[in-house]
């Protein structure tokens, strides 16, 4: 068999480095398709090099561009790539317009698709990524659904359960393994002068918050009033879209530690160390669950509500007063909650269900 993985952005690198791994582990012939959805290629070599992966084989260099801009050059240049190639399996993950291009053009071409963390739903068709990821889950082949409450939304809208596997999330095992290289690698706490569990640790890129003066405003007033009541370092790595936005609206912090755009593995020894993470980003929400570090989360829906079940996260909105409520019923807990998201054995067995190699129970 020959696997296609095809990833644009650094957070599908981030959950699909631990298959890249298994496969390069098993010798399997595969090659890595980069659309360049984000990012340049420059600093996206320099992202699989601190990770130890090795380079894509292919990059497409697509840039950024309205939605269908971008899925569109997205889709021109996969179709070529797979008309080379002639994978038996293209792998995506998440929901990307990467991930849509890449289902559309392997499906109009009769190429299985494998959709790994298939079945998140938010039920928010207002979100591209829900969009996205219900199109993607609908033309796959094989839907690698991350726990049974995803496997569940499938079912509900009809998709064949034969195609369906529950193989936990891929997350886990990004998680391990890169927790390894990052203590071999980085000293955040050192760069940023802060000690281990004593600073909250900030994210906010969505469109939805940041684009909005009113939302970023209160988000603001909330970390401010955080910095005051607990007086530890509010540290926010400062997303481009959410900076540009900050000098546009003319908002000022107070308090707060921002700094530039982290690495992952400094992001994630920050995040694995952090008292408290708020965010607004889906995949913190998981981290955070499976770090054993509490989660509050500046949305009012969120496809990850494993995590809210488990009591790992709270969902806040973006109310300055909310905000600083979670964060105080939060931020006195343990780790008093199961991990959802498996064994940290996903790519073993996405792997083995798509190659025949071992039984699947």
């Amino acid at each position: 068999m020959k696997i296609a993985i095809v990833l644009g952005t650094r957070p599908e690198i981030i959950k699909m480095a631990p298959i890249i791994r298994e496969c390069e582990k098993r010798d399997l012939d595969y090659f890595t398709l980069h659309t360049g959805q984000h990012y340049s290629y420059e600093m996206d070599r320099i992202f699989f090099e601190e990770l130890e992966l090795p380079q894509p084989e292919r990059n497409l260099e697509v840039g950024s561009g309205t939605h269908a801009q971008q899925t569109g050059k997205i889709m021109v240049g996969i179709e070529e790539v797979l008309d080379e190639e002639s994978p038996d399996v293209v792998l995506l993950q998440g929901d990307t317009n990467t991930v849509l291009a890449g289902a559309l053009s392997a499906s109009k071409m009769h190429i299985n698709v494998g959709h790994v963390e298939a079945g998140l739903r938010s039920f928010d068709r207002r979100m591209p990524e829900e969009i996205n990821r219900v199109v993607a889950d609908h033309l796959s082949d094989y839907l690698f659904a991350p726990t049974k409450v995803s496997r569940d939304n499938l079912i509900k809208e009809g998709i064949a359960d034969n195609k369906i596997f529950v193989t936990g999330n891929t997350i886990v095992d990004s998680v391990y393994q890169n927790k390894s290289i990052a203590s071999r690698k980085v000293d955040v706490f050192k760069d940023l002068g802060i000690s281990p569990r004593k600073y909250f640790l900030v994210t906010a890129h969505r469109a939805e918050n940041v684009d909005s003066v009113s939302k970023l405003k209160e988000i603001i007033m909330g970390l401010s009033q955080i910095r005051s009541k607990f007086e530890l370092p509010v540290v926010f790595p400062l997303h481009p879209r959410t900076r540009k936005n900050i000098l546009k609206f003319g908002l000022e912090f107070s308090g707060i530690q921002v700094v530039d755009p982290l690495g992952f593995l400094e992001f994630l020894q920050l995040e694995a160390n952090a008292k408290l993470v708020l965010t607004d980003s889906g995949g913190v929400q998981e981290e955070c669950c499976i770090l054993g570090v509490p989660c509050v989360t500046m949305r009012d829906s969120t496809e990850r509500p494993e995590s809210v079940d488990e009591g790992s996260n709270i969902l806040v909105g973006c109310n300055s007063e909310h905000i600083f409520q979670g964060v105080l019923s939060m931020a006195s807990l343990g780790k008093g909650w199961a991990n959802p998201y498996g064994d940290g054995k996903s790519a073993k067995l996405i792997i083995n269900i798509l190659t025949g190699s071992d039984v699947y129970l």
